[in-house]
C-alpha cells in the first residue's frame, strides 16, 4: 500500500487535500503529521500551506520540517502546494523579509498594486480565483491534463526562481508569473489541486504515480 503524509506544520487545507488525495488514491494510506519517523516512512510527501510565511517558517523550524524536507526530497516525490511552494524558496518579501527554506534558488515578490488587465480594468491582490496555466515544459505531472487549462487560484504573493528551467508552469496576472516549478523529484505548484476539480484531482493522482523523474 502508498502511503502519504500530508505534512502539518498547522498551516494549511490540510483535511481537503488528504481528503482528495484518499479519493483519487482509493486504497492509499494518508497521514497528516508532523512526526519525523511517519514523514520519513512515508513513500511521498506533500507540503501544504496557507497564512502569513512568518507564521509559517516559525513553526517549520520550530517543528525540523525544514531539516527533514532537505532530507527527504533526496529519497522520495515530493508536492508542494500555495505557501509550501513559497517556502521552497531563498526568501519572501512578506512581512518584511522572511528567509525561507532554500531548496530552490530565488525569491517570493508580492503582486504590484495597481495592476490592470488588457482592457484597463484593476486587478485585485490577493490573485483569487481561476486562471489559466500554460505549460511551460513537458513533465509526467501534466499528464492527462491539457495546456492552458483552469485551476484555482488564492495568493497575494508568487515565486520569482533564479533559474528558468525550473519553472514548468506560468499564469498571466497580468504578466507572467511562475504557476509551476520542478527539479528532480519535486514538483511545486502556487494553485489549489484540491481546490481546482478536475484537473487537480488529475495532478493529484498524476503524482501517487509519479516514479519523481521528469
Amino acid at each position: 500500500m502508498k502511503h502519504v503524509a500530508v505534512i502539518d506544520y498547522g498551516m494549511g487545507n490540510l483535511h481537503s487535500v488528504a481528503k482528495a488525495l484518499e479519493h483519487v488514491g482509493k486504497g492509499i494510506k494518508v497521514s497528516i503529521t508532523a512526526d519525523p519517523s511517519v514523514l520519513t516512512a512515508a513513500d511521498r510527501l506533500v507540503f501544504p500551506g496557507v497564512g502569513a510565511m512568518r507564521d509559517c517558517m516559525s513553526e517549520i523550524k520550530r517543528l525540523c520540517i525544514d531539516e527533514i524536507l532537505r532530507e527527504q526530497v533526496k529519497q522520495k516525490p515530493v508536492l508542494a502546494i500555495c505557501v509550501g511552494m513559497q517556502a521552497l524558496m531563498q526568501s519572501s518579501e512578506e512581512n518584511g523579509g522572511v528567509n525561507c527554506i532554500g531548496l530552490f534558488a530565488g525569491k517570493v515578490r508580492r503582486f504590484q498594486d495597481h495592476m490592470t488587465d488588457a482592457d484597463g480594468q484593476l486587478l485585485k491582490v490577493p490573485h483569487m480565483g481561476w486562471n489559466r496555466v500554460k505549460q511551460t515544459k513537458a513533465h509526467p505531472m501534466w499528464r492527462s491534463i491539457a495546456d492552458n487549462d483552469r485551476f484555482y487560484f488564492v495568493h497575494s504573493y508568487y515565486v520569482d526562481p533564479d533559474t528558468q528551467a525550473e519553472i514548468v508552469g506560468t499564469t498571466d496576472y497580468p504578466a507572467p508569473f511562475c504557476s509551476a516549478m520542478a527539479r528532480k523529484n519535486v514538483f511545486a505548484v502556487q494553485f489549489h489541486p484540491e481546490k481546482s476539480q478536475r484537473n487537480g484531482l488529475q495532478l493529484l493522482e498524476n503524482f501517487l504515480s509519479w516514479n519523481g523523474q521528469s
